[in-house]
């Protein structure tokens, strides 16, 4: 018991393990994952205390508060909700046991201590967090510019003079098209699953 506290206290229980794909119905993330919904974990980190599952719509955290506790929170942060920023990895120095994923998911920051052991496959996880971070924000100024390029068209037909029985029809047929128009805009734009972008740098 002496030896799980002092762990505790020093920090080394939260050094976190690279969890292999055979494994993943082996940890209790794996219970919270939407699999009904096509949901796969492509990246699981687990320590004594946390669990931090990538999938390809969301970081579940299971937040434990010590590794000597049971109690534990559970949090899901969606991608399309929660934008990735600041990503960083900072690799361990010649006396260090671990290396630091770091990264803004939303309002929340998280830095993940790994052993150094799983460098190579925390590249891997770093290059997916990078490129869904660039992907993110290309499609947040697209939607943005979709959004500018309606107001603009519509703005421009209010100022078309036309027979006045028919601007009720007029604006009918503008609400409906640019209701449609817009839906197809934020599907393209604002992207829920990122298994391509897991599928591309994960393991390759």
């Amino acid at each position: 018991m002496f030896g799980k506290i002092a762990a505790d206290v020093l920090g080394l229980s939260d050094v976190g393990s690279v969890i292999q794909p055979k494994d993943y119905d082996k940890v209790d993330a794996d219970d919270y994952i939407m699999h009904e919904d096509d949901e796969k974990i492509f990246f699981l980190i687990k320590s004594k205390s946390d669990e931090y599952c990538f999938t390809n719509k969301a970081l579940v955290h299971l937040d434990g508060t010590s590794a000597t506790s049971k109690k534990r929170k559970l949090r899901r942060l969606s991608y399309s909700t929660h934008k990735i920023s600041g990503v960083m990895l900072e690799t361990a120095g010649t006396v260090d046991l671990d290396v630091e994923l770091k990264f803004n998911m939303g309002a929340e920051y998280y830095s993940i201590d790994v052993h150094k052991k799983h460098l190579e496959e925390l590249k891997d996880l770093y290059k997916a967090l990078i490129k869904i971070e660039e992907l993110s924000h290309e499609n947040e100024i697209s939607l943005n510019y979709a959004q500018q390029s309606l107001q603009l068209a519509s703005a421009t037909l209010s100022r078309v003079s036309s027979p006045e029985n028919s601007v009720v029809d007029q604006f009918k047929e503008l609400n409906g098209a640019a209701f449609s128009w817009l839906m197809d805009a934020r599907k393209q734009y604002n992207v829920k699953d990122f298994g391509f972008v897991f599928e591309r740098y994960i393991n390759n």
